[in-house]
């Protein structure tokens, strides 16, 4: 063995995934094939599925007891991909015992869940990280350059559509399941904190379950955000469109190769008029599509995660990131039920840490 391969075997982060249905089987992947990862556990409570990850995986140990990871002291880090409403105490038992974690979207389902691990965190020293796969997009990371160098000019509005034909969640609506993608890039594309929440959904499929919703944020200095998101949809669509004063932008995400159009469009005010047609004059320029280097997001997000147990430092989508992200679902959870009356975050704002909304 050289005195790299001895480096780098120091630099291996041991980490343990529970549950590896669904979306858990890529990131069972992505960190069978990183080489700062040594994957020592796949835990999920279906045995066969265990198995037929073996091969391609080749965890050093499969098990349905998530307790043997937290009674491991060589575990490092836990990945959380089981369903929502068992995040909140897979993670809190992990933080207790002393291990790093990630959290799959929805981190939690309360708030107040989300403020307790982030305490759990803080007093344990460990890194605390939620899976908001979209901030670590190649096509996000760009218009937010685009933003911050007012390439787009202000920003008026934002709205993004997460629609398809299932998949059918029966713990979790298309809200909870769906908008967290879409909420945690408005959020860090703005960098400013909503002033309401407002949703209209209905539930066909399942009592109380809304398969359809529609939410407004809304920000101070006029910028909005609309969110679509639908299991119930015939079009499968993932885009979010970015309108501001001198550009817009659309990133597609479902495109193979052009993700991204800049649109120079827009509507020029003129001081000096003698008819309305003067005063508005609207812009019809080029479409521009830069060119990104593409990589897969979820490969960027793990060896990100992998980086913070390493160095220490916060997560780019860390707990506080998480909880801003609950606030708004939980505000959008009370808008729903009061028929799409806004929800001021004033109240929730003044209960949390600076850090959060």
């Amino acid at each position: 063995m050289t005195v790299e391969t001895v480096a780098a075997d120091k630099q291996q982060v041991s980490v343990g995934v529970v549950g590896v249905g669904g979306w858990g089987k890529n990131l069972a992947r992505n960190y069978s094939q990183l080489p700062g990862a040594q994957l020592r556990y796949l835990c999920d409570l279906d045995q066969s599925l265990l198995e037929s990850l073996q091969q391609s995986c080749r965890p050093q140990n499969i098990t349905t007891e998530f307790s043997d990871l937290l009674n491991d002291p060589d575990l490092q880090a836990v990945i959380i991909a089981t369903p929502g409403p068992t995040h909140y105490e897979l993670a809190k038992q992990a933080l207790l015992c002393g291990k790093d974690v990630y959290v799959e979207k929805p981190f939690v389902l309360k708030s107040a869940q989300a403020q307790d691990l982030i305490e759990l965190a803080q007093e344990h020293n460990s890194v605390l990280m939620v899976g908001h796969l979209l901030e670590y997009h190649p096509v996000v990371e760009k218009l937010k350059q685009l933003i911050e160098s007012g390439e787009l000019g202000d920003i008026h509005y934002i709205y993004s559509q997460r629609l398809n034909l299932g998949t059918v969640r029966p713990d979790e609506s298309a809200l909870w399941s769906l908008a967290p993608h879409d909420i945690s890039v408005i959020l860090y594309l703005l960098g400013k904190t909503p002033t309401d929440i407002a949703a209209r959904g209905q539930a066909y499929l399942q009592e109380n379950i809304e398969d359809v919703t529609f939410l407004n944020i809304n920000f101070d200095g006029k910028t909005m955000a609309n969110v679509h998101v639908s299991w119930l949809d015939p079009h499968k669509t993932r885009k979010i469109t970015i309108v501001g004063s001198k550009r817009m932008a659309v990133f597609d995400d479902l495109e193979p190769s052009e993700k991204l159009r800049i649109y120079d469009k827009g509507v020029d005010i003129n001081t000096n008029y003698d008819s309305f047609a003067e005063y508005i004059g609207l812009r019809f320029g080029e479409i521009s599509i830069p060119h990104i280097k593409m990589g897969e997001p979820l490969r960027t997000e793990c060896e990100h995660f992998l980086g913070c147990v390493r160095s220490r430092q916060t997560p780019k989508s860390d707990g506080y990131d998480g909880l801003r992200v609950v606030q708004i679902l939980e505000a959008a959870d009370a808008s729903l039920q009061q028929n799409g009356h806004p929800v001021s975050l004033a109240d929730s704002s003044d209960d949390q840490s600076g850090a959060a909304l």
